[in-house]
């Protein structure tokens, strides 16, 4: 359970804030003076510490240096009344995380002390490869897949070099802790680490949160405010969602990037910094320049180092290793005592496409633990969608075709051969630019996809491992991309699909 610890010398503040969290999993521990807070430091590890800015006889900063000597990765929030704000700021230059005034909006007291253990967490929880059965179960990297481990050999390459770099990849597949692990394995990594979400705050709000405000820099802006590159100097800032970044915003970041300097809203000081910055998004860069969206720019100053993630469906042989791992985690959540997966769950596990990736992977085991009898997860304890792959009776297929659906190659029945037509790509097109629709882009690219995919099948008699050639592609990659376009021949013959696997109709495909 993660600890606060609240240093102040006014008793009533001691019993306001144990109300304030009296709902949550925290553990609460106080201290009226200097030397005693230095005591609990070191004895209790606080992950965040609520100090007030007057101590008696000693100032706030002496204090906050002195924690720092302790624990150089410890989180520090000042309470400050409106007379100490200066001494506060400057604080916030030194690396204090937030500063709060009196008296205390307690909505906005949680808000920060539940991001300072957020971000406590990040900087805190090793990211490591090592045995999942061990006493302590860090957040790790798992897959022996070809993929997961010229990912480890990046990071490890990467990491205590000084240069931005950008990871790509869908949501769900593990961007923020491949971030973390760079943090955690580079020469930074006993300076601060701040994260922020660049999609999840307001475009208005975003520019503040970076850089910081002036007072009076705009209504509501009663106090200067240190942003995160300020309070981030010399350590790391991690920008998640970085592909919805507002222009702007964009505009003062590549001047961060390229001179190290910027102003802080409505301000007029130079104010220098020294940040490596993580970027990660799930969105296509390249798209995004194209529409004048992203800045080409600050593309080539993120990308020192770009490192692509893959979707859990083009890294379907790591399945089995993370369901194990996932589970040996969830039982000590959850409280449950599940064993083992069996070989009937695992292969629904495995056979699904996961659009979700891990996240999603980690959600449905979540699921099926707690509505699990006994000490073996069964296939009817997985969530419904799971059981949608199922293959139907094949009793009465050909031969041929039974032989097809054992290897997973697609029966030479369903595939094209003839060339796709490709008229129904324009008059989808078309379509859907009349109609205004958002993710044509993403459609097309699927037209495309089962084009090819099955016009290699074709040439290969519908044969995966020979298709998989032709395209230069790996038969578990191949394999992935079929069931995530719903090729594979478990579905053609459970859904008895017609000879021809695209609808020629303006607009719709087959799923």
């Amino acid at each position: 359970m993660p600890s606060l610890l609240l240093v102040d010398d006014e008793s009533h503040m001691h019993f306001t804030v144990g109300q304030v969290f009296a709902d949550q999993p925290l553990r609460l521990l106080s201290a009226e003076n200097a030397s005693t807070a230095l005591q609990l430091v070191e004895e209790e590890h606080p992950e965040v510490v609520l100090l007030d800015i007057r101590l008696g006889q000693r100032s706030g900063l002496e204090v906050f240096h002195d924690l720092r000597l302790i624990d150089p990765k410890l989180l520090v929030i000042f309470i400050t009344g409106h007379g100490t704000t200066d001494t506060a700021i400057e604080a916030m230059k030194f690396g204090a995380f937030e500063y709060l005034v009196k008296p205390l909006d307690f909505t906005r007291l949680r808000e920060v002390v539940n991001e300072a253990l957020e971000i406590s967490r990040l900087m805190r929880v090793q990211t490591v490869i090592e045995d999942i059965n061990a006493a302590e179960s860090p957040e790790q990297f798992i897959g022996g897949g070809a993929a997961m481990q010229l990912i480890c050999k990046q990071i490890g390459r990467v990491a205590p070099q000084d240069v931005n770099v950008l990871i790509l990849g869908e949501s769900g597949t593990g961007k923020e802790l491949v971030a973390r692990a760079m943090y955690q394995h580079s020469r930074r990594a006993e300076k601060p680490f701040l994260a922020i979400n660049c999609g999840a705050i307001a475009e208005s709000l975003l520019e503040s949160e970076l850089f910081g405000h002036e007072k009076s820099a705009f209504t509501g802006a009663d106090r200067r405010r240190v942003g995160k590159f300020e309070q981030c100097h010399g350590g790391t800032l991690f920008l998640d969602e970085a592909g919805d970044m507002p222009p702007a915003v964009q505009v003062k970041l590549l001047r961060v990037l390229q001179e190290g300097s910027f102003e802080r809203v409505g301000g007029n000081e130079t104010v220098r910094v020294d940040v490596r910055v993580i970027a990660a998004t799930n969105q296509i860069l390249d798209t995004l320049i194209e529409q004048g969206r992203f800045r080409r720019d600050l593309y080539y100053r993120l990308k020192g180092m770009t490192i692509h993630l893959p979707p859990l469906r083009e890294r379907s042989e790591d399945i089995a290793e993370l369901s194990h791992y996932f589970l040996f985690r969830l039982n000590r959540q959850l409280g449950t005592s599940v064993q083992s997966i069996s070989p009937d769950a695992l292969n629904l596990l495995q056979r699904y496409s996961w659009p979700g990736n891990i996240r999603e992977l980690q959600s449905a085991l979540r699921e099926a633990l707690i509505v699990s009898a006994g000490a073996v997860l069964l296939p009817q304890f997985l969530p419904p969608e799971l059981h949608a792959v199922e293959s139907m009776d094949s009793s009465s297929l050909l031969p041929s075709d039974r032989e097809s659906l054992e290897t997973g190659d697609l029966p030479l029945s369903i595939l094209p051969t003839s060339s796709s037509d490709w008229t129904a790509l324009t008059q989808f097109l078309d379509s859907a630019f009349a109609s205004g629709e958002s993710d044509v882009y993403r459609r097309a690219l699927e037209f495309f996809d089962r084009g090819v995919l099955l016009r290699a099948l074709a040439q290969a008699g519908g044969q995966q491992n020979k298709a998989a050639t032709f395209l230069g592609l790996s038969r578990p990659t191949l394999r992935s991309k079929l069931r995530t376009l719903g090729l594979t021949a478990e579905k053609v013959f459970a859904t008895r699909e017609s000879e021809r696997p695209i609808e020629t109709e303006p607009g719709r495909f087959h799923e």
